[in-house]
């Protein structure tokens, strides 16, 4: 009688699990034909955690929008990657005149766990609203002074905080400016993107942790850099960039790093404009502790290669062979972002 009982319990809850992951995607549509007119207020109509994703798909329209996602466990589903549009103009140094940290500095703000962006476009245009650089009175720890704020300066799409299992699939995700892409979670963070374009300026693809990109498009604007990792919290962080394109202005560098940092670029495509730079370590008063390790494999650059990205794998503490570059080789048993539907 009591196997009976759990074997009916256990038929109950999978039919209750099955139910909810087949229910119906919230609508967001700007014409009143959904269930809500905005993103945010489709985000505040749910419960902070579920054991299935919720997905909230968005119409075709620009949402003038700052998001805010602290909630467990969301889809974020465009109808149209270039016409789904998530749009705010933000200066990072103007913002921190008045607020003590970066919590509102993006156009997507999040601290909650397992979340997927899909088919959207998510921009922070202030770089390409300001021509010029400006001079604001900043008020700020109870001064007054004058701040420039640059065209060229820190523009987040996306900032995260203790964020991990993060991914973007088919996503524009663009700013002008520095760090557009900032999924920061030194400790835990675990990123994905696939099939994605980042644009910016310096440093404007920056995971801290562990990242996984695939066939992903990079285009510089300006700065001297365009890919950052931040790698110190674990020996094993590191940011892997597998059949990517990096393309910008004449001159543009790859990377640079100012803490412990793990690059792994394979069959990787740069434009003929990237400079004859390797990635970099900055001078920092930071302690290095692992040295340098920055790897590449079968990496070409249109009208011919430069020898600091010749094939390297083989100087990597594991030895690391090309079949050995997965997902679950960065994950381990973690995250398998591979599930995401």
């Amino acid at each position: 009688m009591q196997m009976k009982f759990k074997i009916i319990l256990f038929a109950c809850c999978f039919c209750f699990a099955s139910i909810h992951s087949k229910a119906k995607p919230i609508v967001v549509d700007q014409g009143g034909r959904g269930n809500f007119l905005s993103i945010q207020a489709a985000l505040n109509s749910l419960q902070n955690d579920s054991i299935v994703p919720r997905v909230i798909y968005i119409r075709k329209g620009v949402f003038s929008e700052k998001i805010f996602i602290e909630k467990n466990n969301i889809i974020l589903e465009g109808e149209d990657r270039g016409a789904t549009i998530i749009s705010q103009s933000i200066a990072r140094d103007e913002w921190r005149c008045a607020h003590k940290d970066d919590w509102g500095v993006a156009t997507i703000n999040l601290s909650g766990l397992d979340i997927v962006f899909k088919n959207l476009t998510i921009e922070n245009d202030y770089g390409f609203l300001h021509e010029t650089d400006i001079s604001i009175a900043c008020s700020n720890m109870d001064t007054l002074q004058t701040k420039s704020v640059r065209r060229d300066g820190h523009q987040m799409a996306v900032r995260s905080f203790a964020t991990t299992r993060l991914a973007f699939i088919n996503c524009t995700i663009m700013a002008y400016g520095g760090d557009t892409v900032s999924p920061w979670n030194v400790s835990e963070g675990m990123f994905y993107f696939k099939d994605c374009r980042m644009e910016g300026g310096v440093d404007f693809f920056c995971p801290r942790g562990w990242s996984w990109a695939e066939n992903c498009e990079f285009y510089a604007y300006t700065g001297p850099a365009s890919i950052w990792h931040d790698g110190s919290g674990h020996e094993d962080s590191k940011t892997v960039l597998m059949n990517c394109h990096f393309m910008g202005y004449k001159g543009f560098l790859l990377g640079r790093y100012h803490k412990d940092a793990q690059f792994y670029l394979i069959n990787c495509h740069f434009d003929e404009n990237m400079a004859d730079k390797p990635i970099y370590r900055v001078p920092t008063n930071n302690i290095i502790q692992w040295g340098e390790r920055v790897y590449y494999y079968n990496c070409h650059r249109t009208g011919g290669d430069y020898s600091w990205f010749a094939d390297n794998l083989t100087t990597s503490k594991t030895h690391s062979a090309i079949s050995d570059i997965t997902i679950q080789w960065l994950f381990g048993n973690r995250w398998n972002p591979l599930t995401i539907h």
